[in-house]
């Protein structure tokens, strides 16, 4: 088939190519597939499930003939965070202690995904069990943005040499979704999953230039996800456009009887209104999120985005959200300790990499831990344990539990007083380039990374980043919008409202038009929905 042709199947929606056959699911996966091998310079994957793919593409297209697809997402190619289980496949959180490892079931959301018919393409790149904010410390190497090759930033920026462009200008994806931010910015899939502790998927959604959502805590199964911090995670979406990332959320929210912690009820999927009004709404600026650091252009951003609101019609106030300059220090004490717990689990002797110590079985332990964990990891264990020390128990892990609550009260308030919708910056600055960014160790990095994301997580709220303009570098920058607990559409219309006014621009990725014969002439959503 054509690039041609595809370029337009993706300009129009492409599940309504699907529908009339104007594209098939097989042309489909081939074309993301020759895309993966095309940018594989970026890293984005760490296994790529080709024939697979294109077995689940051949079923997809059998069903279609038939006129019998599973839904909307049937045929769709889409990516998975390496730490999200997945039968058959490797499962490595990008760590020596589960290379190899291949688990006996899928995660719910993955499974969930596979029934209504969407393509697995492959396991996406992170940090370290998913602990970091670069996607820089994972075992199989960085992940390299997709903006480091467009047209945009090569115009910005100035190398003093064409190698030293090619070898040490290539910026940071944020992370520690990195891998799955990089695979929907650069066409190689449609949407894909990635995880939220922090920030983890909004953080590399607002550097790679695509929609990334944090939804409530309970609202998505975690099932299959391998922890980090049980009562943060959640899965996340990335997707290229707000209606997308909508589509996959109706996919797949929803009680799950293998995770106590999701809703009860059934959650109705929606459709997001065409043409979204927000002149009802308000909209509530909280000035704490104006954190050292923060680049004077993000911060001339998020004023203009709230003038945007205010010209529309909705009520702009700032709102104040004390305990926020607490959170950061509270987070750090709250996830190691979790960490510490959960990653007690990998001792070498039920799955994982195991030592070939002997002496013991404490040396066996000890040697397994030292051998399968990177420094980042091991740090966090060593922290929270310590945290956890009975003579610290108080002291630390009790009182950060008692912040926690303030800070998830500060939200209560401020949507108590009649606030909708919260707007604040994503990060405090665009993309740094790798040698700049690994500078600082892991740590320092994502205290100063997630400094204005892991507050939705600590209080459990939905969230979402919305890219919204190119910054002076030519690189992506992000605005989020914070919602209610459980209020994933209205937060979500405000978001395709916002995402209308800003027409983030399509990225010009120059390494993979050259390969793909100007596949990438379309526009930017490119999407299935």
């Amino acid at each position: 088939m054509g690039a041609r042709l595809l370029g337009h199947a993706l300009r129009s929606q492409v599940s309504a190519a699907l529908k009339e056959g104007r594209v098939t699911p097989t042309e489909l996966c081939q074309r993301c597939l020759a895309l993966i091998k095309s940018t594989k310079f970026l890293n984005a994957y760490i296994t790529v499930t080709e024939e697979t793919a294109l077995k689940q593409a051949e079923e997809s297209e059998k069903r279609r003939k038939r006129g019998q697809p599973l839904g909307i997402l049937d045929g769709i190619p889409i990516a998975v965070k390496d730490n999200f289980n997945t039968a058959g496949i490797e499962t490595t959180c990008a760590s020596n202690m589960l290379k190899g490892y291949i688990s006996p079931y899928n995660a719910t959301v993955v499974q969930k995904l596979l029934d209504q018919g969407a393509v697995l393409l492959g396991k996406t790149n992170l940090d370290e069990f998913a602990m970091g904010s670069g996607s820089t410390d994972g075992v199989f190497g960085p992940v390299r943005n997709p903006w480091s090759y467009s047209k945009q930033y090569k115009e910005k920026s100035v190398p003093k040499s064409h190698s030293e462009d090619e070898e040490y200008n290539w910026v940071i994806t944020g992370g520690s979704s990195g891998g799955s931010a990089a695979a929907v910015s650069s066409f190689t899939c449609f949407a894909a999953l990635g995880s939220d502790t922090g920030g983890s998927t909004r953080n590399p959604a607002a550097h790679c230039g695509v929609v990334g959502l944090k939804p409530t805590y309970g609202l998505i199964s975690r099932h299959g996800l391998i922890p980090l911090v049980n009562s943060m995670d959640v899965p996340g979406i990335l997707t290229r456009c707000v209606d997308d990332a909508a589509v996959l959320l109706g996919s797949l929210a929803g009680h799950d009887p293998k995770d106590s912690t999701t809703i009860q009820d059934d959650f109705k999927p929606f459709e997001l209104p065409d043409l979204p009004d927000v002149s009802k709404l308000s909209i509530g600026i909280p000035k704490e999120y104006h954190a050292p650091g923060l680049s004077s252009e993000i911060l001339s951003l998020w004023s203009k985005a709230a003038d945007l609101f205010k010209n529309a019609g909705a009520k702009v106030v700032e709102v104040s959200l004390p305990h926020t300059r607490y959170s950061i220090v509270c987070y750090h004490v709250l996830c190691t300790a979790e960490v510490a717990s959960n990653m007690a689990r990998f001792d070498g002797l039920e799955y994982g990499h195991r030592s070939d110590v002997k002496d013991s079985t404490e040396s066996m332990y000890a040697a397994t831990r030292r051998e399968g964990f990177n420094d980042v990891v091991r740090g966090r264990i060593l922290s929270g344990n310590y945290f956890l020390l009975k003579q610290n128990y108080e002291k630390y892990f009790v009182k950060a539990q008692k912040v926690r609550r303030l800070i998830a009260n500060d939200f209560g308030k401020v949507f108590g007083s009649g606030v909708d919708i919260l707007l604040t910056p994503t990060t405090l600055s665009d993309a740094v380039p790798y040698t700049e960014f690994i500078q600082e160790d892991n740590r320092t990095r994502s205290a100063q990374d997630d400094i204005l994301t892991q507050a939705a997580n600590m209080a459990g709220l939905p969230a979402i980043n919305v890219p919204t303009a190119l910054s002076e570098r030519g690189l992506p920058v992000g605005l989020q919008f914070i919602g209610r607990s459980f209020q994933e559409k209205q937060l979500l219309t405000v978001a395709k409202w916002f995402e209308k006014q800003v027409q983030f621009p399509v990225i010009q990725l120059e390494e993979a038009e050259r390969h793909d014969n100007g596949v990438f002439q379309h526009q930017k959503s490119a999407s299935f929905s």
